[in-house]
């Protein structure tokens, strides 16, 4: 058995936790994740349910709950479906991911941040990694010094995501010389990147 502490910790890192103790059982066995949030809770369970894992719930306490996995030796549910409905296996497909904004999503500026922090390293964690990653407009700032998503970014790049970054948008920002991790584009390529691609994923 497993157990995972992670009281305290915003979405996606208690799921993001759960799944590196799953690796570490190589095969079946018993994980535990304490967290401190029902939402947590819900994630988990539904990352469970989708993997086809047997999952339980119990609480503990005040702001404290048990998220109690038992993961056997067969397929992963999901995966398994994957590999029927898409025409394009998932390892050679053309993802490309599209970030224009330093924000996700709209109605509170300070919750977009967070929400698009958390997407980067939500992606970063995933088992198959984008080809791409475009950023232009207000989404430049998110590659450039001072970004709280640079490690995120780096470690995409060393393990072979493109990372690009428009460059009008830099110099419309100021931030051409601040530039942090991967390569300036131009409009074409990114047109050419996006037409090309076999998924945009847009957060």
């Amino acid at each position: 058995m497993i157990q995972v502490n992670a009281m305290g910790d915003t979405c996606p890192i208690p799921v993001v936790k759960t799944k590196n103790a799953i690796r570490e059982l190589n095969g079946s066995g018993i994980v535990e994740t304490l967290v401190d949030n029902e939402i947590a809770v819900q994630n988990l369970t539904k990352m469970a349910n989708q993997k086809g894992y047997g999952v339980k719930s119990e609480k503990l306490g005040e702001n404290e709950f048990k998220v109690t996995m038992t993961v056997g030796d067969a397929a992963p549910v999901e995966e398994a479906e994957e590999e029927v409905l898409c025409a394009v296996p998932a390892k050679s497909r053309n993802v490309v991911v599209v970030i224009s904004s330093a924000q996700m999503g709209v109605g509170n500026d300070e919750l977009g941040t967070a929400l698009m922090k958390g997407f980067i390293y939500a992606l970063g964690q995933q088992d198959i990694l984008p080809k791409t990653i475009l950023f232009y407009n207000g989404g430049a700032s998110i590659s450039c010094q001072g970004s709280a998503s640079l490690e995120d970014l780096k470690s995409m790049e060393a393990q072979g995501v493109e990372i690009l970054t428009c460059g009008t948008c830099l110099n419309f920002y100021g931030l051409s010389e601040k530039l942090a991790v991967g390569g300036v584009t131009n409009m074409y390529v990114i047109a050419e990147k996006m037409t090309q691609a076999d998924l945009i994923v847009k957060p």
